[in-house]
């Protein structure tokens, strides 16, 4: 959150009613009575004491999924560093890097734009029916964790175009990031009197190569971001189901 919260995507961090009043505006009058049915509904038989049961193969269910989760996390963030192995036999999404061309025209940022949004749509694959499922084992269990379920379903309806839309921005605003760090390469060629060679922005230190490592950590701060409505579900689910000591 800090990471896009730089880039401006966040905004100002508020809490308490500031909060309230922000997520407001972002729930139409109609989604708001159906998100307050949703939550004012008393879980159902709250007086039969709800029996925890394994899976049919005895299975912990809560440790097989966080291993699901986290071996899809590991395989989009080998995806994004470009290091690992990738499950499924996919191929790297390659980082763009400049062409053999004048320095303007080697500083086009829209390689970049389609990298990102090529990101964004293996997160978007990947993360969507992975919440579904974790929604799913929810629903098996007890009246609270089906509420639970029921309650992020619509709040993921709901909030998924307002979402969608604010990440969209990131890329924008990485454009901006792109033309800044240009813009200071540029003066710094200008005031030593050095000639431009875009054969060696990628090397250390060069203004490109810092450039793509902001990149990757900008993108790795959008997955753990896409990541935390299914790890909060996770959480409440081995919570509720595992015995305490």
């Amino acid at each position: 959150m800090r990471t896009l919260a730089d880039l401006e995507l966040a905004g100002t961090a508020v809490a308490g009613s500031a909060f309230a009043e922000k997520l407001g505006l972002w729930v139409s009058f109609t989604d708001a009575i159906a998100l307050s049915a949703l939550h004012s509904q008393p879980p159902a038989n709250t007086q039969i004491a709800f029996a925890r049961k394994p899976s049919a193969k005895g299975l912990d269910m809560g440790a097989v999924m966080g291993d699901e989760i986290a071996n899809v996390r590991t395989g989009l963030v080998n995806l994004i560093t470009q290091r690992g192995a990738l499950a499924g036999g996919k191929a790297y999404i390659k980082l763009p890097e400049p062409p053999d061309a004048s320095p303007v025209g080697a500083a086009a940022f829209e390689p970049y734009r389609r990298f990102y949004a090529a990101h964004q749509r293996e997160m978007e694959a990947s993360l969507g029916p992975l919440r579904t499922r974790v929604r799913a084992l929810l629903s098996k269990n007890s009246p609270a964790l089906k509420q639970l379920a029921a309650l992020d379903a619509a709040l993921d309806t709901i909030l998924c175009d307002r979402e969608s839309k604010l990440l969209t921005k990131v890329a924008s605003l990485l454009q901006k990031r792109f033309m800044h760090l240009f813009r200071t390469h540029q003066q710094a060629l200008q005031a030593s009197g050095q000639t431009d060679k875009p054969e060696l922005w990628m090397k250390n230190g060069a203004w490109l190569a810092r450039f793509c490592h902001e990149l990757q950590t900008v993108l790795l701060a959008e997955l753990d971001l896409r990541l935390q409505p299914t790890l909060g579900l996770l959480e409440a689910y081995q919570n509720e189901t595992q015995p305490t000591i």
